[in-house]
C-alpha cells in the first residue's frame, strides 16, 4: 500500500538527501511546498502528479497526508513543526531538529499528546562507514572499547570572515550529525568537553572548526572537523581491549548524488577497496590477526522505511525522543559558553 506524504521546502537538502531515496519507494509526494516557486526545477519532476503549491493549508489540511518533511532553513523548524503536528500530521524534520533544546521538548511533547511521530532526520546513521563502525563493534573485533575518534574533514580554505550566528556554523551544520552518531551507540555521555571556534578568519561570528570529547565511564569519544585538513585523517579510529579498528575515508552516497549517480545505479554508493577499514585484533589463542573490513553499503533511505514502520505499525523511532533531547542538549551547551570547556549532561 503506498504511503502519501509531503515536502516543506525545495532546496538542496530536499532533492539531494530525500527526493531521491523516496523516488526508489513506494512513497507518493502528493504536494511540495515552497514560499517562493522554482518553475524551472519544477519541470520533469519525476512524479508529474506531484503538486507544488505556496498555500500551505492546502498541504495541512489535506486527509491524505500521512506525513510532512521539513526541509527549510533550521531557524523556521519550530514553526513548521508545530504547524504540521496541530494540523494532525506526522512530521520529519531535518537537523539540527529545532533552535534549541527547549523548542525541541515543545515539539516531542505535542506529537506525544497527540499520538503522533515527530523525529530528526538523522540519515547519517545510515552512512556506510559508520554501518561498519557499527558492525565492528557488535562483533567485539576489539573486545572493551576504550577510545574512539571520529573526523569529518575537509580543505576547503576561505579567509572570508563568516557572518551569521551559531546555527550557521560548522558545529551545528555537520557536528548534530557525528555527534548523533557517537548517541546512537553509546547513549547520553556523563561530560562533554567544547573546542568550537573559527580557525580561518578568527573575526568570524561562526564557528568553522570544532572537536567535542564526550566522556564515559572509561571511555571517551572525540569528534572533530576541521576546513584545513590538506592531508585526510581516517574517519574512524577505534581502539579497544583486545585490538584497534581504523576506516578511511568518508560514505560515498553524497559523491555520488553531486555526480548525478542516483541510488537506482547499482554501483551507488559504493565504496573503494582500497578505502576498507583494517582491524588488527587479538583472537583467543593470543594470536595477532589484520583483516580488512569490506564497507556495508549504506542508505539514505532506510530512515524512511524505519519512520513509516513507527508511523503505521507503533515499532520505537529511529531516533528516540531521549536522543534527540541529548543530542540539542550538546549542541546548546556547546554553543553557551565561549572558549575550550566543559559541560556535564544532567
Amino acid at each position: 500500500m503506498s504511503f502519501t506524504m509531503a515536502i516543506i521546502g525545495f532546496g538542496k537538502s530536499a532533492n539531494r538527501y530525500h527526493i531521491p531515496y523516496i523516488k526508489e519507494r513506494d512513497i507518493k509526494i502528493k504536494y511540495i511546498y515552497n514560499h517562493r516557486r522554482h518553475p524551472e526545477k519544477e519541470q520533469g519532476f519525476y512524479d508529474p502528479n506531484t503538486i507544488f503549491t505556496e498555500d500551505l493549508n492546502e498541504v495541512l489540511s489535506d486527509p491524505e497526508i500521512q506525513l510532512v518533511t521539513v526541509c527549510t532553513p533550521p531557524a523556521i523548524h519550530f514553526k513548521f513543526g508545530q504547524d504540521v503536528l496541530n494540523s494532525g500530521k506526522n512530521v520529519l524534520i531535518e537537523k539540527p531538529f529545532c533552535n534549541d533544546l527547549d523548542e525541541t521538548k515543545q515539539l516531542l511533547d505535542l506529537a506525544n499528546r497527540k499520538n503522533l511521530v515527530a523525529m530528526a532526520y538523522q540519515n547519517r546513521r545510515f552512512d556506510s562507514d559508520f554501518l561498519t563502525l557499527k558492525s565492528v563493534l557488535e562483533k567485539g573485533y576489539v573486545g572493551k572499547p576504550l577510545e574512539l575518534e571520529s573526523h569529518f574533514d575537509k580543505y576547503r580554505p576561505n579567509i572570508k570572515a563568516l557572518t551569521g550566528d551559531f546555527m550557521d556554523g560548522t558545529f551545528y551544520g555537520l557536528g548534530i550529525h557525528i555527534i548523533d552518531q557517537i548517541v546512537a551507540l553509546f547513549g547520553k555521555p556523563e561530560e562533554v568537553g567544547y573546542d568550537i571556534r573559527p580557525i580561518q578568519n578568527q573575526t568570524s561570528s561562526t564557528d568553522d572548526y570544532f572537536q567535542t570529547d564526550l566522556y564515559y565511564e572509561n571511555f571517551k569519544a572525540s569528534v572533530k572537523s576541521t576546513p584545513l585538513a590538506a592531508t585526510p585523517y581516517s574517519r574512524f579510529v577505534l581502539h579497544g581491549t583486545q585490538g584497534s579498528f581504523v576506516k578511511y575515508d568518508i560514505d560515498q552516497q553524497e559523491n555520488d548524488l553531486k555526480l548525478g549517480i542516483m541510488p537506482d545505479d547499482p554501483q551507488f554508493g559504493i565504496d573503494s577497496p582500497n578505502l576498507f577499514g583494517e582491524v588488527h585484533y587479538r583472537n583467543q589463542n593470543n594470536d595477532w590477526i589484520t583483516k580488512q573490513i569490506p564497507t556495508i553499503t549504506g542508505d539514505y533511505g532506510l530512515v524512511y522505511d524505519s519512520l513509516i514502520d513507527s508511523i503505521i505499525n507503533d515499532q520505537p523511532k529511529l531516533v528516540s525522543d531521549e536522543e534527540l533531547i541529548t543530542d540539542m542538549q550538546i549542541l546548546e551547551d556547546g554553543v553557551a559558553t565561549k572558549g575550550p570547556h566543559i559541560t556535564k549532561l544532567n
